[in-house]
């Protein structure tokens, strides 16, 4: 590392605090996980009224990091809940803004971080940047038949680790990221996963749709009973959305969200929570070996990533379905800030060209 190498801010809002990490070249220099205790005790009827008070806290980080204006080469910020999109690097600009601003496509603090790279790069006069948002949709156009016309399945999934995860096992294995074929599961609070083929994400595994259940997500469910469930009396299309989004998954069977807490009840003799840990493993084994088929069967690896992957019972549950199809590797955890602050460098080296926002 050198004085000359950029030093780049990576920022990441979530709800009721907001992570950000300060990087010269690839070494962390500072981070902190700022939790904004006024926007929890009033939270704000949309997020977009939080920006204010964000910025704020980030400008303080910055000056207790003692970074002067002018210091910073790029801020980078979570992608929102944008538009599908090619993965890659986006300038962030007014349009962008402002379909951020309209979340037309759901309220989640995700969609500040556009917002706060763009306030947060203007006394630096330096390029604000987001990098593979949730939306990113590569789709082969036969992943994209759902059966039924008029509807088509949609991609939606934690692209920005798994891209990143892809990455880190390219550069390890010496090879070419666009060179390699892999199914990458991310295990988190959701569960997502796509297969990468040529370095684009030809097909995933889209948790607000289908796939595993997780924590609080429902994933897959057959259609009759779906069709009934939003038929109920008195049911609405918010309650049916939170239901198998929000209350689904593991809490909806145990009350906890907690696939730790799921263990502990399934280790102390608790006979449903140790199936529904099986399941789980069982449904992300399924999906795995699922992308395997879309990659017909020419895989270089399968890579695990996300918190769950901190967990030995989920890894080996997993595991034991699919390293009869390719190699298991795994990268626990989820370093979201360093995936972005990635994106912002590539785009620095001039490996990468910061994409235009087309809306």
């Amino acid at each position: 590392m050198t004085a000359a190498e950029p030093l780049v801010l990576a920022v990441n809002p979530g709800s009721g605090s907001t992570k950000l990490a300060l990087y010269r070249g690839g070494t962390l220099l500072h981070e902190e996980k700022l939790v904004h205790p006024e926007l929890l005790e009033r939270p704000a009827r949309r997020a977009w009224e939080e920006l204010p008070a964000r910025v704020a806290a980030a400008v303080g980080f910055l000056q207790r990091a003692e970074v002067c204006a002018g210091d910073l080469a790029a801020v980078v910020g979570r992608g929102g809940l944008l538009p599908p999109m090619d993965s890659g690097a986006y300038a962030v600009d007014a349009r962008m803004l402002a379909d951020l601003e309209r979340a037309e496509r759901g309220e989640h603090a995700s969609n500040l971080g556009a917002a706060m790279a763009h306030a947060l790069a203007a006394p630096h006069g330096c390029p604000a940047l987001v990098v593979d948002p949730v939306s990113v949709d590569e789709l082969d156009p036969v992943a994209r038949v759902s059966g039924l016309a008029g509807i088509e399945r949609r991609s939606f999934s934690h692209a920005l680790n798994i891209r990143a995860v892809a990455r880190r096992f390219a550069r390890e294995q010496g090879r070419s990221f666009e060179a390699l074929r892999l199914v990458v599961a991310h295990l988190g609070t959701g569960i997502s996963l796509a297969a990468l083929r040529g370095g684009r994400m030809a097909d995933v595994v889209n948790p607000m749709d289908e796939g595993p259940f997780s924590g609080d997500r429902a994933g897959g469910l057959p259609a009759t009973a779906l069709v009934d469930l939003c038929f109920a009396e008195g049911a609405t299309a918010a309650d049916v959305k939170r239901r198998v989004f929000g209350d689904g998954g593991l809490y909806s069977y145990l009350g906890t969200r907690d696939v730790r807490e799921a263990l502990r009840r399934g280790e102390a003799g608790d006979s449903q929570a140790r199936l529904l840990v099986e399941a789980l493993c069982y449904q992300t084994g399924k999906a795995a070996a699922a992308l395997a088929a879309a990659l017909e069967g020419d895989l270089d690896a399968i890579l695990l990533t996300g918190g769950l992957v901190h967990l030995a019972p989920i890894v080996e549950g997993v595991r034991r379905r699919i390293d009869w199809i390719a190699p298991v590797f795994l990268f626990p955890g989820e370093d979201e800030l360093r995936a972005l602050a990635e994106g912002a460098l590539r785009v620095l080296s001039g490996a990468e060209r910061a994409r235009r926002y087309e809306g």
